[in-house]
């Protein structure tokens, strides 16, 4: 492996280059988690997390109504940000079948959460998940690390020039001010992706995409005057996006990348899922905060495993990583985020070095 892809945290030993009986390894981890039912659905407190997040973005929408016409009324923006972020968390577990043994529920959910409450093709981003969760960290696999505005290796750094090279020198410093655009950035890539889809499935899509639009705008300008509903529609998306990112740096930037090159490198599913996944730290607030995505080493092992049953499995999990001598990452949140910043800043170094 490359050094611009060796990106494990200082405190974690290197792994076996080439376990044995890789295939093997997982078994007994899933054989324990499934003999402790948390494998099985809790309908029960997604109804419950659902109907809350509902009723939190209905008395938001009332207070927007009531105090459109003070510049009061912004308060409120941090408030809906939260509230969507939970909507993209429920989205989120609906797109894995955490929430109901079939799929057509599971889609009716994502659907609603994402593409009419959020804006958001659910269709293009459970496509694009998907492929991030079978191939987490792979440079050729894993579409989160493909070279865009960001890059994360030194091979993806060196062929940036101009304006991205510049974005590239200074991507740590950038990446939560981009992340002010990423509410924006969702709509637009599922609108985008209309393009390829075919049938009922575009027709039904589009039609809760521009459902959004025309939802949110008219709420807007209903509530409060043009000026208000303009600066309440900059902040609310840009707080939104910023959460996401927070929710989402923290998981795998800056841990191990498998090189594509190396015939030595197979790993089997759980080195893959573990080695290149990063826990957080912390209690209820942080469960609550990340969307249960501070688990991102559970959640990778078992993508339909309900949200409050992933800090269960946790400790068999760290116990099973620890007999089969495989390092599993855990820090605090503001640690991820250095780990996080500090590998974008080493990709980009040797572009500050040439100037």
């Amino acid at each position: 492996m490359s050094p611009a892809r060796d990106a494990s945290p200082p405190d974690t030993a290197p792994p076996d280059a080439a376990p044995p009986d890789t295939g093997s390894e997982f078994t007994p981890l899933l054989r324990d988690v499934k003999g402790q039912h948390l494998l099985e659905r809790r309908t029960g407190w997604y109804a419950r997390t659902i109907t809350v997040n509902a009723l939190g973005l209905a008395a938001v929408g009332t207070g927007m109504a009531l105090l459109g016409d003070s510049w009061w009324v912004l308060a409120l923006a941090p408030v809906l940000a939260v509230l969507c972020a939970r909507t993209a968390f429920i989205g989120h577990d609906a797109g894995h079948a955490q929430i109901s043994g079939d799929r057509a529920v599971n889609r009716r959910i994502g659907l609603v959460h994402g593409n009419l409450l959020l804006g958001m093709s659910y269709a293009w981003w459970n496509d694009k998940h998907n492929r991030h969760h079978a191939n987490p960290n792979h440079i050729d696999k894993d579409p989160d690390v493909a070279a865009d505005i960001l890059v994360f290796t030194g091979e993806q750094a060196a062929t940036r020039t101009g304006f991205r090279g510049w974005l590239t020198r200074h991507q740590a410093w950038l990446f939560f001010p981009l992340t002010l655009l990423e509410g924006l950035a969702l709509k637009l890539h599922g609108f985008r992706d209309l393009r390829r889809r075919q049938g009922r499935a575009r027709l039904v899509e589009g039609a809760l995409l521009v459902a959004h639009v025309a939802g949110y705008g008219t709420l807007l300008l209903t509530t409060m005057p043009l000026a208000h509903a303009l600066v309440f529609a900059a902040l609310h998306q840009a707080l939104f996006g910023l959460h996401l990112g927070m929710a989402f740096a923290p998981n795998h930037k800056g841990m191990d990348m498998p090189d594509p090159d190396s015939d030595a490198q197979k790993w089997g599913h759980l080195r893959r899922q573990v080695l290149t996944s990063r826990n957080i730290r912390g209690g209820f607030v942080t469960d609550w905060f990340l969307g249960g995505l501070n688990y991102q080493i559970e959640h990778h092992l078992f993508p339909s495993m309900p949200r409050p049953h992933l800090g269960l499995a946790q400790a068999a999990v760290k116990a099973h990583c620890r007999d089969l001598g495989i390092p599993y990452a855990e820090t605090g949140l503001v640690d991820s985020y250095r780990q996080a910043l500090r590998h974008m800043h080493e990709v980009g170094e040797p572009l500050r070095a040439d100037i």
